[in-house]
């Protein structure tokens, strides 16, 4: 049986999308009781604006504020995947955040037998390559500070699109990368960069991976070699406006832009 507070929440992120209108949230504040209902939701808008993806998906994001609060977890509609330089042209956004991250992809499948007990070692032996991302952040919902934190994990984790710059083999360099000295800077528009150095929530973007794996599994199906994670922002969310380029830089890793 279908649960209807969460179709009710799933129909009107959907809704909003159709109409390219953000909705209010303020009616469904309620409607949803812990994250399940959340990732429910996700589930069915996913299936309904993409019925034929791959499933487990293959594109992802994952983080979280720090090491001690729970990792977040998203599939990533594959129309919203960008290569750099990516030009977003009609694709409607309600807003503009910028996040600049690591992405990585994976080496081989994974069933869930092996996500189940997966540790951060073994988790670091799945990346194949590496590779710098710029998410769009964007909401469906009107005021996006009026949504309680569910709908907003709800509503993709408020993803608009992921542009992936080249990739990095990643090599035994990159195995002992300190992530504590890593710069990076991001350009919007006609602003002068922002830099940041050692920026990441999670000290180490590797850390979503075990996580983030027995996630994608959780279905009891096998997550295909060469999925990609998108791993959380080095530069909190500086906002953009339709008609900025933006640009990031990871020293040492590469560079992504897109143009919005």
């Amino acid at each position: 049986m279908t649960n209807p507070h969460i179709a009710a929440v799933s129909q009107a992120l959907l809704a909003a999308r159709e109409n390219k209108t953000p909705i209010d949230p303020t009616p469904l504040l309620n409607e949803l009781q812990n994250a399940q209902d959340a990732q429910a939701v996700q589930e069915q808008v996913l299936h309904a604006l993409a019925p034929n993806q791959h499933t487990p998906a293959r594109y992802w994001k994952s983080g979280g504020p720090s090491r001690q609060n729970d990792i977040a977890n998203t599939a990533l509609l594959e129309s919203g995947i960008w290569s750099s330089p990516a030009v977003a042209g009609d694709h409607a956004f309600n807003i503009r955040l910028i996040e600049i991250e690591i992405a990585f992809k994976t080496n081989r499948s994974v069933t869930p037998q092996e996500a189940a007990t997966m540790t951060q070692e073994e988790g670091h032996r799945l990346i194949d390559a590496l590779t710098v991302s710029i998410e769009v952040v964007d909401s469906r919902w009107e005021q996006n500070d009026k949504a309680s934190p569910l709908l907003k994990l709800a509503d993709m984790q408020s993803h608009g699109a992921l542009v992936l710059g080249d990739w990095l083999p990643y090599s035994e360099r990159e195995i002992y990368r300190d992530w504590s000295k890593q710069r990076c800077t991001v350009k919007i528009g006609t602003h002068a960069p922002l830099e940041f150095v050692g920026t990441h929530s999670l000290q180490d973007p590797r850390w979503v991976i075990p996580f983030w794996v027995r996630h994608a599994t959780a279905g009891n199906q096998t997550l295909p070699a060469g999925s990609v994670v998108t791993t959380g922002s080095w530069c909190g969310m500086p906002a953009a406006q339709n008609g900025d380029l933006v640009i990031a830089q990871f020293d040492g890793i590469g560079g992504a832009s897109v143009q919005l």
